[in-house]
């Protein structure tokens, strides 16, 4: 990743401003660069990349009170910290109290791991930071990043340089920025894979990561390349995503879609029908990213999205914006990737195209910790491996493992809860990192969920050889979907909820039948209908066998979900 520079911004070549036309929604190429709210404001008195220096010189030296606000809970998020949630803060005072009242003195950081790639090397360095730093924490997002806990300002610099020794930054890892570039897990080893994506995610991580003049954008901005044919990272939900096609006359590529996101107001990503090789990716990538810089909307942060603009505009104007004021040439059309069949997640054992394998195994909910993470490391490296991949699942694979090694590498794994072989709930329930650390969350999410899946294993062993495909349950601790629950079979959105005694207890909103490829859509709400926490596994279970004893032949839960009345859903 390139250090920040003083590159001009290229929005000094943009048409005369045009201001009297409409409500200003604070769109620079519009002429509108005075700031609409606190946000703005923060962003254009310093660039948030500065704060690292004084992290490390000031507040790394005076400690956590010296820390000034405007940094603290804005310009700390460009290098990948956010204050936890002071302990023992109730759901219900999420959001009605002073930030000031919430933050703890500790942070989450949030390490990037583009393309999901580490080396062994790279994940033991992750867990001896974990141990010296962060009360041994980890946990695996659904970014593919690792996030750790109980981080206290006065050791960033200790924990910045043994992550950059190795090759690893929390550069942009979260604010307004370009966050971390998904990547397939099976990136260059997959036999079936249409082209490798690595060296694309590579250019754009080196050439704009940490360049100033993409780091004050409306909003975040979220990436997913991948060349497999198994569309394995979510590509339906992010600004960008760049996803493998074979063109019929030039080759494989990538098809390009945008305008992706979930959140309070979901929108599934639209395809502009255009076709791009390889070399050219990262050149597109960053006129899609100057657009929203550009033209996404400033005024109010719950419309700052490029997801609305998209919406706004339309798949042929967006495309029109691209090619005309920010490419100047015309993209290639092309075809649309066929829809995936099989599982996304890659788990289990499978071979590689050299002959070697790969083994994807599955944590709980992404929740491991520094001391398992060493662990795995070593357990790589005694197969054989030097390399290992996070996923969109908030699981782990291990590459390149010789066929000799792999069941006792299997076994290995497996001895640390981590399974290649796993029963149908552990692979296919998530979670986001709930009220233990988050400041917006209502409910415990990372807990209830290991609870959940030991519950569910023993509730429904007798059917899980009748489950073609994992039924997914997701879990989320707010209305902000981190855990992607408008996209999942059973998706949990955390709230406060009445029990059958009246008292106000944790519980779900519950979104049914969501979906991603074949079944792209958002999950349906049922009017009125709620669980409380204490009830989930009951309501599972309750739901699961209807599922079981109702569908058609072939049909899958999202589908059996659109098909019956409400009745069969409570």
């Amino acid at each position: 990743m390139v250090p920040p520079t003083e590159a001009p911004s290229p929005t000094q070549r943009r048409a005369p401003a045009r201001k009297g036309k409409g409500r200003a929604e604070g769109q620079w190429a519009l002429g509108y660069r005075e700031p609409l709210n606190g946000n703005e404001q923060s962003k254009k008195d310093d660039n948030p990349l500065n704060v690292r220096g004084r992290i490390e010189n000031i507040y790394a030296q005076r400690g956590f009170d010296s820390i000034d606000p405007s940094d603290l809970r804005g310009r700390f998020r460009w290098w990948g910290l956010y204050t936890q949630r002071a302990p023992g803060i109730p759901g219900a005072r999420t959001g009605t109290i002073e930030p000031e009242q919430l933050d703890d003195s500790y942070f989450m950081l949030r390490i990037r791991v583009d393309g999901g790639a580490l080396t062994t090397e790279q994940l033991r360095v992750i867990g001896e930071i974990s141990q010296t730093y962060a009360r041994d924490t980890a946990d695996i997002t659904d970014r593919q990043n690792v996030q750790l806990h109980w981080i206290r300002v006065e050791d960033m610099p200790a924990i910045w340089q043994k992550l950059e020794s190795v090759g690893l930054y929390t550069t942009e890892a979260c604010g307004d920025c370009p966050r971390v570039v998904l990547g397939s897990p099976v990136a260059g080893i997959a036999a079936d894979e249409i082209v490798d994506a690595t060296p694309a995610i590579r250019e754009i991580t080196e050439r704009y990561i940490g360049d100033e003049s993409l780091s004050n954008l409306p909003r975040k901005f979220k990436t997913a390349i991948s060349g497999s044919p198994r569309q394995d990272v979510v590509h339906e939900t992010n600004d960008i995503s760049l996803i493998g096609v074979e063109h019929p006359e030039h080759g494989p590529g990538f098809d390009l879609w945008v305008g992706g996101g979930l959140s309070t107001n979901p929108k599934l990503a639209v395809r502009l029908g255009a076709w791009v090789p390889v070399e050219e990716a990262a050149e597109v990538w960053n006129a899609v990213v100057q657009i929203f810089r550009d033209y996404g909307y400033r005024r109010l942060r719950n419309r700052a999205r490029m997801k609305f603009l998209v919406s706004d505009w339309g798949a042929e104007k967006f495309r029109e914006v691209l090619e005309n004021e920010y490419l100047g040439r015309a993209l290639t059309d092309g075809p649309a990737p066929p829809l995936p069949d099989g599982p996304r997640d890659h788990v289990g054992v499978h071979e590689q195209v050299d002959g070697n394998y790969y083994v994807g195994v599955t944590s709980v909910a992404g929740r491991v910790d520094g001391s398992k993470l060493i662990e795995v490391a070593k357990a790589a490296e005694r197969a054989g491996s030097r390399r290992v991949r996070t996923t969109v699942e908030q699981n782990l694979l291990v590459l390149d493992v010789p066929g000799s090694e792999v069941e006792s590498l299997v076994a290995d794994l497996d001895r640390l809860d981590l399974r290649a072989r796993p029963s149908s709930w552990r692979r296919s329930v998530m979670a986001c990192t709930g009220i233990e650390f988050c400041k917006l969350a209502i409910v415990e999410t990372k807990n209830r969920a290991m609870e959940l899946v030991e519950d569910l294993e023993r509730r429904l062993d007798d059917v899980q050889g009748d489950i073609d495909k994992p039924v997914t349950v997701n879990l989320n601790g707010c209305p902000n979907a981190c855990a992607r629950t408008q996209v999942a079979d059973i998706g949990l959105k955390g709230q406060l909820v009445q029990d059958e005694e009246g008292n106000q207890v944790e519980g779900f909103q519950v979104h049914l039948g969501g979906g991603l490829g074949r079944d792209a859509g958002f999950g349906r709400k049922i009017r009125g209908h709620k669980v409380t926490s204490a009830e989930v596994g009951d309501y599972v279970e309750r739901l699961v066998r209807r599922y079981v004893e109702q569908r058609g032949e072939d049909e899958t839960f999202a589908q059996w979900t659109k098909r019956v009345g409400d009745e069969a859903l409570t």
